[in-house]
């Protein structure tokens, strides 16, 4: 009998016994004597899979994925028993690669298993249709999916959630995102996602429920997170943003530790979206607590020169005060900064608090551990690609071996900021040596563009366009050297000039530079009508020399020569009989007319403390000059000038700046009269004082000060008072003396109008210039007829220039040429203040700085030239 005609299973279950599956229950006849042998235990039958042993794995649809690469993604191999449990687990594996759009298994044949598979697309493109506020550029750096990736659904519907959230960061919480598939040839798919930005979320309203001590709106203003209102239009921290939802629980807790509650807590913050999804309502619920006083206030150190006696003088708390938070933080970091001076960089301070709920006071230990005096091991400098090395090395106050001092750590941070190479908000850090006694010093930089050019344009009634340009390289390269070059148009100045500056000569603390130049400068007056007529031209050649030397860590000597040749000449149209004529020109340009030369020596020095040289934020700078022509040449002269400012840090932002500047010169030539006997002013017109914007704002240029107007008389014998550019001359003449203040503050408005490199600020202008000799005028006299006391033009004689009456006629006889009767005033010589106020903008623009002033004059004197707005553009590479 075989096994197979035995076992009643039939052939598989033969098998399956061989293989130790199946095991039945047979009865065994038992040996006679032998022990008896335990009956089995029971034995469950498990049914075996159903299947055939699978012979060969095939793969259909498969185009750029090699069928093997298929095969190895699942666990069917030829030799095992398929089954559908199998099936499933292979077509589960094929999903998760995440490279097929559908699988399918199955068993087309005896042992023959098929998998047929449709592969994902390629991506060709992603695109973007509907967003405005972000840029691609910006989108794709934050997407999973790029082109000539796999297409996945999972890829798809997280980069929808990651663009999403992108929007919701700038406040967009009404935001969707639809993404759409467009399919191509080759198994190819566009990506689109097409966005709707929808309205930014707003914080409509902000409830604070608990506060008894403090008024809501007084809250509100310590916090970042403001209210949607008509006066908050240029500020971004109107947009609702989970992140400072935070931080303004962290700024309300600030602000009740400052004021002595010790106990606060902010119960909840929730932030309720409006139904319209537009808006949102935040609730803040806050427990204040009781108020604190300090109690003793004690010093403990463990630094044998640092004497807690000595500390606790400096505290700026006593016992009874009320508590505030932020003055112990402050008494920390002086504290530090304070054993920072006598070398310790890594003083531990630790404040320690002792709360008395009863008599609700805060006794207060500052303890000061023990550690090691350090010394600077190295300086390490990173991120400087163009300005060496040695540039940045020379600002630092202390070197590699110097006992560490953190007021000169400050100090060398102030100077490298104040070079104007790197980006601000710079630090030096601190981190520790390869001992306790070892510093590291570590200046991480980035450096920001130090070439300038600069295009200013403005419009002026008396010099018409005006365009001035240049281009300055304040970091040549890199070794912290000056170029400069500027070209300045208009119709009454032109100028070329080229400069050049080393601050540290031959490697040490001296500077020198120079600058050569040509200007070239015209008058004009409108004498026959509207056509403008030259009147003089002034044209300066020269070149200056400078020297710079420190005396002290705050004050620097300057001297400086100067050399000038100025070629004064006045058109022949304003000459009559070889002479200047007074009536075309005007008495005081017939004074000027000759070729002088200036051979000046002068000095500055300067005192600064301020904290940075381009944009200070506290500090102060005052500059004494003097400069004393004589030294040869024709012109002799003493001008002194004073210049000061002072920055105020107001915090949030608030700086104040209080200016001041005034000169005064005085000539030792000696004095010259005129034709007639009148003095002639001694101090030449280009070496006076002139105030006017770009410095006096809410003026033009030279608007203030000594002039002469020159009206023209109607037949009555009255002034034609029109337009300023009606006018016959406007002539400036300058001062001896001068004073201009200033108070100006900046307006720290939102992050993102900062972002756009927008600075505000507001700023009152005052002062004057003035003390000149009374020049000789024109009086409307001159024109009235003695016959019949009318006022009337005159003939000039084109020969000798001598004026007379028409005759009775009315038209004046051949040889001379009709000069309309006109009126000349002198104005404007007074030392009493001019006031301006006004509105200035400064904005990092795509095409350059740009400056515009809106200013107002408040206070004006007769003669001064008002202008409402100036503005100046430029760019920096």
């Amino acid at each position: 009998m075989t096994a197979t005609a035995f076992h009643p299973f039939g052939r598989r279950a033969v098998a399956a016994l061989l293989a130790g599956t199946i095991c039945p229950s047979v009865a065994v006849a038992q040996t006679v004597g032998a022990p008896a042998t335990p009956a089995p235990p029971p034995v469950t039958f498990v049914p075996a899979p159903q299947g055939d042993i699978i012979t060969q794995v095939n793969v259909v649809g498969s185009q750029r994925i090699e069928p093997d690469t298929v095969r190895s993604y699942v666990k069917l191999r030829p030799g095992q028993l398929y089954t559908a449990e199998a099936g499933d687990q292979a077509i589960k594996d094929l999903f998760e690669t995440e490279l097929f759009a559908d699988v399918t298994v199955r068993e087309t044949a005896a042992g023959v298993v098929t998998i047929e598979v449709k592969e994902n697309p390629v991506i060709n493109r992603i695109l973007f249709e509907g967003n405005k506020r972000l840029k691609e550029d910006k989108i794709l750096k934050e997407i999973r999916l790029a082109p000539r990736q796999i297409f996945t659904r999972s890829k798809v519907r997280a980069d929808v959630a990651r663009i999403i959230e992108l929007y919701r960061r700038q406040g967009r919480f009404a935001a969707t995102v639809e993404p759409q598939m467009v399919m191509l040839d080759q198994n190819r798919v566009d990506i689109v996602y097409a966005i709707s930005e929808g309205p930014k979320s707003k914080v409509r309203q902000i409830n604070i429920i608990g506060n008894d001590k403090f008024s809501a709106d007084r809250l509100r203003g310590e916090m970042a997170t403001k209210q949607t209102r008509i006066t908050s239009f240029f500020s971004s921290n109107t947009s609702y943003d989970p992140d400072r939802l935070a931080y303004d629980q962290q700024k309300l807790r600030q602000f009740y530790l400052t004021e002595g509650y010790a106990d606060f807590r902010v119960v909840s913050a929730v932030a309720e979206l409006t139904p319209d999804k537009e808006d949102f309502i935040i609730t803040y619920v806050i427990e204040e607590g009781e108020r604190y006083k300090f109690g003793e206030v004690k010093v403990e150190s463990e630094l044998r020169d640092f004497k807690p006696d000595f500390v606790k003088t400096l505290l700026p708390m006593k016992a009874g005060d009320w508590y505030n938070a932020k003055q112990v933080e402050d008494t920390v970091n002086s504290i530090s900064e304070t054993a920072g001076l006598l070398g310790y960089a890594f003083a531990q301070v630790e404040p320690n608090f002792n709360r008395d709920a009863e008599t609700r006071t805060m006794e207060l230990t500052f303890q000061v551990a023990e550690t090691p005096r350090v010394y600077v091991e190295r300086i390490d400098i990173n991120g400087n690609t163009i300005t060496q090395d040695k540039v940045i090395r020379r600002e630092f106050r202390l070197q590699e071996g110097d006992a560490f001092n953190a007021f000169l750590v400050k100090r060398s941070k102030d100077r490298i900021q104040s070079l104007g190479y790197f980006q601000e908000k710079f630090e030096i850090e601190q981190k520790p040596g390869s001992g306790p006694d070892r510093v590291v010093l570590e200046a991480n930089l980035e450096e920001k563009p130090t070439g300038e050019l600069t295009l200013s344009a403005g419009f002026s009634s008396l010099e018409r366009f005006i365009v001035n340009a240049g281009i300055s390289q304040n970091n040549f390269r890199g070794r912290g050297q000056s170029v400069s070059a500027s070209v300045n148009y208009s119709q009454f100045n032109k100028s070329v000039e080229l400069g050049f500056t080393e601050p540290y000569l031959l490697d040490r603390n001296i500077a020198l530079g120079g600058n050569i130049f040509r200007r070239d400068f015209n008058q004009f007056n409108f004498i026959g009508g509207n056509q403008r007529n030259t009147t003089y031209s002034q044209v300066s050649t020269g070149f200056q020399l400078r020297l710079g030397v420190p005396l002290t860590e705050f004050m620097q000597f300057q001297a400086r020569y100067n050399f000038s040749i100025d070629d004064v000449s006045l058109a022949q149209d304003f000459f009559t009989g070889g002479r200047c004529d007074p009536f075309l020109a005007g008495r005081f340009l017939c004074d000027t007319i000759g070729k002088q030369t200036t051979s000046s020596i002068g000095y500055s020095i300067v005192y600064s403390t301020l904290d940075n040289g381009i944009r200070p934020t506290r500090g102060n700078r005052i500059t004494w000059n003097q400069d004393f022509a004589g030294l040869g040449g024709s012109i002799r002269y003493l001008r002194s000038r004073l210049n000061a400012d002072k920055y105020v840090n107001l915090g949030r932002g608030f700086v104040l700046n209080f200016g001041f500047e005034g000169g005064y010169i005085r000539s030792f030539n000696r004095t010259l009269r005129d034709e007639n006997g009148n003095a002639i002013e001694p101090v030449r017109i280009i070496d006076r004082f002139f105030l006017g914007q770009p410095q006096f704002r809410g003026f033009e240029i030279r608007g203030i000060g000594p002039r002469v107007l020159r009206y023209q008389l109607d037949e009555q014998g009255e002034p034609i008072i029109g337009r300023r550019r009606e006018l016959l001359a406007d002539d400036s003449l300058g001062g001896r003396a001068y004073y201009l203040a200033k108070i100006e503050m900046p307006l720290p408005l939102g992050s993102g109008i900062q972002e756009l490199g927008i600075r505000p600020s507001v700023f009152v202008d005052i002062g004057s210039v003035f003390g000149v000799k009374r020049p000789q005028v024109t009086s409307r006299e001159t024109f009235r007829d003695p016959a019949d006391g009318v006022i009337k033009a005159k003939c000039r004689n084109i020969a000798t220039g001598q004026l007379t009456f028409p005759p009775a006629g009315g038209a004046c006889p051949t040889g001379t040429t009709p000069l309309p009767a006109f009126d000349e005033q002198f104005l404007g010589d007074t030392w009493r203040p001019r006031v301006s106020a006004g509105f200035g903008v400064n904005w990092n623009s795509p095409f350059g700085p740009l400056r515009i002033d809106i200013a107002k004059a408040l206070v004006t004197q007769p003669g001064d030239d008002p202008q409402l707005i100036t503005f100046n553009v430029g760019t920096q590479f």
